[in-house]
């Protein structure tokens, strides 16, 4: 069997290039929390929100913010601050969104800024440091040690699975 040039995928010349699949990449949104980077996964967001008009919904868990109408699409708004055990912005007209889909339901999570989307290698990702507080271990997939910063990775699933708990 002859393989020509065209039978390679970007895949197969990546794992030629470095077989143990270390140095492939994965882009991450960054975005903060009460001066704390996190990260969640490019390819589960769904939309980046300013300053949007919340619609409250009676007797929801406290973390559930509200609703709010997205291209004609109820989206639950979740305050993230509440989910990770933290105290309340001091400004209420914070305000940054990240749509994410889990189960076929659209989500906004409330944060307090959008950062850059960051192209981090796999080999750079280290498990949970065991000083990192309980609850957040419980929704971080792990983390990534940048320059003079930690980014926490969110497990998006586990986070949304905090509220009815």
């Amino acid at each position: 069997m002859t393989l020509s040039a065209d039978s390679f995928t970007d895949t197969d010349a990546r794992m030629m290039d470095d077989p143990t699949g270390l140095d492939t990449r994965k882009e991450y949104l960054s975005i903060t929390i009460n001066d704390q980077i996190f990260g969640i996964p490019i390819l589960q967001v769904q939309d980046v929100l300013g300053v949007q008009k919340i619609t409250r919904i009676p007797l929801a868990p406290p973390a559930i913010a509200g609703s709010l109408n997205l291209r004609g699409r109820i989206v639950t708004a979740i305050d993230v601050r509440k989910c990770l055990g933290l105290e309340a912005s001091g400004t209420p007209s914070r305000g940054m969104s990240v749509v994410v889909e889990n189960k076929g339901e659209l989500y906004s999570l409330m944060i307090d800024t959008i950062g850059d989307v960051l192209s981090l290698k796999l080999k750079d990702f280290e498990q949970n440091p065991p000083t990192l507080d309980p609850l957040w271990r419980d929704i971080s997939q792990g983390i990534f040690r940048l320059k003079g910063d930690l980014l926490v990775v969110l497990d998006v699933p586990k986070l949304l699975n905090t509220i009815h708990s």
